[in-house]
Parts: structure tokens; sequence; C-alpha cells
């Protein structure tokens, strides 16, 4: 049959030139067309997963764990991955574990779509009267106020003021006004400064605590005590006095202890 071209049509159209250029050349001639590796019919998978490369879609439409299970899946731990979907000039960040957890975010891909799997490990910053002031982890797939207080060390008990929990994050101006709704407020589509405390003198607010989900970048902070600067200041004055007292210690037993001394003398004539 010789080179045919054969550009934009689908497999049955190929058979049918195949079978009209062999006409006359072969008796009744069937031909089967099948496609081994459809170049314009695939997404780019790269990143953290176990097999970058070009995933050939199906018929039937693939999303994108479809692709992602292709590749052979991804090689960090789900709560530290990001998928990020690049679609033209568009691309997409969404956690790993949203994809699992909500189907409605396994959307479709398309051909050319370019699939990344990015390592970003969740984090939050905690400071003030906690036990361990720095970047902590989540290392799971979700955290609550209560998990995180006691990843931070939890309070200190001689400077941390238990009603004075605060966590600072950015929400959206929609939930910012809900909270607010007699504030004047940017318009949809800004990120409002929301600062929430947590008042653990009261028992509820442990449940409540429970029930509150961190986010990424949150900031914790617990304040110091009412009496924590007095506390400072009677630390600072015993560590003054202890040298002085601890030295007249050591004089008064010199003095009474050691033999030929105006004590000794004064005891030894009063005898």
């Amino acid at each position: 049959a010789g080179r045919l071209r054969v550009i934009g049509m689908r497999p049955a159209e190929v058979e049918a030139e195949i079978v009209k250029a062999l006409t006359g050349k072969a008796i009744e001639p069937q031909a089967v067309v099948t496609i081994s590796k459809n170049v314009s019919n695939t997404v780019t998978v790269g990143g953290e997963v176990v097999n970058g490369a070009l995933v050939p879609l199906s018929t039937r439409g693939d999303r994108v764990l479809d692709v992602i299970a292709a590749a052979g899946g991804i090689k960090v731990s789900a709560y530290d991955s990001y998928i990020r979907l690049t679609r033209g000039q568009r691309t997409v960040s969404v956690p790993f574990n949203t994809l699992l957890s909500n189907p409605q975010e396994n959307v479709f891909v398309r051909p050319r779509d370019v699939i990344t799997v990015v390592r970003e490990p969740l984090t939050f910053t905690a400071f003030g009267s906690t036990g361990r002031n720095a970047s902590v982890p989540f290392e799971t797939a979700g955290l609550t106020l209560e998990e995180a207080i006691a990843k931070a060390g939890g309070l200190l008990d001689n400077r941390a003021d238990p009603a004075g929990v605060f966590l600072l994050r950015f929400e959206p101006a929609r939930l910012a006004a809900a909270i607010a709704p007699d504030r004047s407020l940017p318009s949809s589509g800004n990120l409002i400064p929301i600062i929430y405390r947590l008042n653990l003198r009261e028992a509820n607010s442990f449940f409540l605590a429970r029930a509150f989900a961190i986010k990424d970048k949150d900031i914790l902070y617990v304040s110091n005590a009412p009496s924590d600067p007095v506390q400072k200041f009677l630390g600072l004055v015993g560590q003054v006095t202890a040298p002085a007292t601890s030295t007249g210690s050591a004089a008064q037993r010199f003095t009474n202890g050691r033999p030929g001394t105006a004590a000794s003398k004064y005891r030894m004539r009063s005898a």
C-alpha cells in the first residue's frame, strides 16, 4: 500500500484507507490498526513520583489519581505532598490528601497537562510561653489545636497564662465578614488577618481545641502570666542573695568548727 497520510484520522478510517490502497493488489484485503503509543494524547507526570514519564490517556478518560498511579504513585508522605496541575498558562496546587478525601477535586486530566508532585511539609510556628519555640511540622494528615499545643511542648507551668492562648492566621474575606459582620472589610478574594483566643481556664475550651483544625503556616502564641514579671524579679533576687547566704553560712561553720578561734576560746573559758 505504500506510505499513507493518516494524520487526524481515527483507527477505523486508517483501516479503510489501507484496504482501499490494497484493493486490486490483494484478494479481499483486510486491515487492523491499533495505536501503540499516542504522543499527542499523553500527560506529563514528574516530581516526587516513582517513575516520571509521559502517561498515555485511555479512551474512557483518566483522573489525576489515575495518572499518578500509572506513574508508580508518590514516593513521599501523603500529608507532605501537593499536586500541581498545569494546563496551558494556569497552574493549580492542591494537597494530595484533599484529592483522597474530596473526590470532586480528583478532576479529569486533558492531553498535554503537566502533573507535578511536590513535597511541601505542613508547619506551624510556636512561640511565647511554650516548651518549644520553633517551626513545628504537622507529621500527620490533620492537626488540631489541642495536638499543636502538645507538639509545641505544652504550656510552661511557671510562665504561661492558660487564658492567653492565641492562634493567628489569614482567613478569606468572606469568612472574616461572617465573623465580624459590623466591620468594614475588603472585598472577597483578599486575606484578612484573624486572631483566635482560647481560654484554657474554662473546661469546654479543651473540647473546642480538639475540634479546631490547624492550617499550614498558622502561628501559635501563648502569653506570659500576669505574675511572671514578679516571679522573674524574685528569681533574680534569689540568684543575687544566694552567694551571700552561702558565704555567710560557710563563714559561720568555719568560725564555730575550727579550734583556736575566738568562739572556741570563749566556750573553753566559760566551761
